[in-house]
């Protein structure tokens, strides 16, 4: 029983529990994966049931992480599954699962506007963009925000961080970035600009098809107010995709 409810797997080399960031970060881009994909669908076409889907599934797969063992969590098994052939890298539990009790929480909150009450507006967003954002830092660049905000809230200072980055020492030379590699990337970005007010915008065509003989029945006072628009979605002018997200014509 002890060892299904752990967190982190002991090793003699190291001085606290560790994780396989390797596979953490193969979780992290999984579950990116898949939200960005629930997220876009429920943007451009308002379907919302793969994101009530995704969320339920999030908040499972965190729950194990946290509160039970992340050898358990779906997707650091397909993490693991994934990177089984490369070397592990150790970095410390415990500003893992802290970071992971973030994840936990956001996803509590999702389930219970999204999957439970329904609710649909900037909360949503906002918390939907901050996970993201947290997944694609820690898939893309082994960023953990998280568990850099770890050291705020402990005394004991977080060790074996993702890169080294918590032990001081100086950067190697490939790891500088010259003043030719920032003309590069100023010269790139200068050049997406000018091609932005070169390139023709093709207006979108949207148009209306009624059925033959079909009758638009007037909306009743309660559909009315229910398909206001309300003024955040007018000053974003979002209303036509608010009118969509909320199944309104």
């Amino acid at each position: 029983m002890t060892n299904i409810f752990q967190f982190g797997e002991t090793n003699p080399a190291y001085p606290v529990p560790v994780i396989n960031e390797r596979e953490a970060r193969a979780g992290a881009g999984i579950l990116f994966f898949l939200a960005i994909i629930a997220f876009m669908n429920a943007w451009l076409s308002g379907n919302f049931a793969p994101t009530k889907l995704l969320v339920t599934g999030f908040f499972a797969d965190f729950f194990l992480r946290v509160l039970v063992n992340p050898r358990f969590s779906p997707s650091l098994v397909l993490g693991r599954i994934a990177v089984r052939n490369q070397i592990p890298e150790y970095v410390g539990a415990p500003q893992k699962r802290f970071a992971w009790a973030i994840g936990l929480t956001l996803a509590s909150a999702m389930l219970y506007l999204v999957v439970f009450n329904n609710v649909r507006g900037p909360v949503n967003i906002m918390i939907c963009a901050l996970c993201l954002l947290l997944l694609f830092f820690e898939a893309a660049f082994g960023i953990c925000i998280g568990c850099k905000v770890y050291n705020f809230f402990n005394k004991e200072r977080a060790q074996l961080c993702p890169g080294g980055v918590c032990e001081v020492k100086d950067r190697q030379a490939i790891q500088f970035v010259s003043a030719a590699q920032y003309g590069a990337l100023a010269l790139f970005l200068a050049a997406l600009w000018f091609a932005s007010g070169v390139i023709p915008e093709t207006p979108a065509v949207v148009t209306a098809v009624q059925a033959p003989g079909q009758v638009l029945k007037p909306q009743s006072a309660a559909e009315e107010e229910r398909c206001r628009v309300p003024e955040f979605a007018k000053k974003l002018g979002h209303e036509d995709m608010w009118k969509l997200h909320n199944g309104c014509k």
